[in-house]
């Protein structure tokens, strides 16, 4: 019993000393294909939830070489730029933009907001992005050769209008929304959506489902790709942390989707 007791207890120190030193810095890229004969050979990448911290400068140079180097025709991005509610307690949204400047891609890079952007002040994001070549869609869309992207505001501090952001267009549509949970009200002529917010619940233990999701769903939308009523959605584990700066089982992603005849 002694010695199963100590191996228990290194078990747990060695667990968490992964969850909060080892896999909040580790970088996995998702591949994701999927049919779309108009779309064939259109590579985007979608990267969510950055909260980067104070202290994070090399975390986020090291986020935006790895979406260069997938070579993406087009970058979108989920939201949640800044860590906490505070200032002191994020890197400078002015610097982050500044480092976002640096993506590459053939038609550019777009954004939403998420909770933490609202709460940290939403037009000082917006305009520190958009100072950057930072296209960010506000329930509005933009046109892309044969396909639109359109983004809504954040369920939580702005108020998402999926019609306002949609408009006129109805054919190849990919809708960006920070939290999973407008997905129900998405019309079937969107056809892809992407989310973030969750983080896949953070900590997930093997064999179980995340302990916690921030969603009105429960673990229904905490990660993963998701299809109902005909409409497909992608909600990712975004690339930081929040309230507990802890991973496990739970790595930190680059989504990378491809279309295919």
């Amino acid at each position: 019993m002694k010695y199963l007791s100590l191996i228990i207890v290194l078990g747990v120190l060695i667990s968490g000393l992964w969850a909060f030193f080892v896999e909040p810095n580790l970088l996995e890229i998702k591949r994701l294909k999927l049919k779309n004969e108009d779309l064939a050979g259109l590579k985007i990448v979608f990267a969510s939830d950055f909260h980067i911290k104070p202290y994070e400068k090399l975390r986020l140079k090291k986020i935006i070489r790895k979406i260069n180097e997938q070579n993406p025709d087009i970058i979108l991005l989920g939201g949640d730029f800044v860590n906490s509610h505070k200032k002191n307690m994020t890197y400078p949204i002015e610097k982050i933009s500044s480092e976002l400047k640096s993506l590459k891609s053939n038609y550019g890079t777009y954004a939403i907001l998420g909770n933490h952007d609202g709460w940290q002040g939403k037009y000082e994001v917006i305009q520190a992005l958009q100072e950057n070549n930072i296209t960010v869609l506000e329930n509005s869309n933009i046109n892309l050769n044969n396909f639109t992207i359109a983004g809504v505001e954040d369920l939580q501090t702005g108020n998402p209008n999926i019609e306002k952001a949609i408009g006129q267009n109805n054919k190849n549509v990919i809708l960006l929304t920070h939290s999973p949970d407008i997905f129900p009200q998405v019309p079937d002529t969107v056809f892809l959506t992407l989310a973030g917010h969750t983080h896949g619940g953070q900590i997930v233990f093997w064999g179980m489902e995340p302990l916690l999701v921030p969603s009105v769903y429960g673990k229904k939308y905490a990660y993963g790709l998701k299809q109902e009523n005909g409409k497909t959605m992608f909600v990712s584990k975004g690339l930081g942390t929040s309230i507990l700066p802890l991973r496990f089982n739970c790595k930190p992603e680059i989504v990378v989707i491809e279309f295919e005849k």
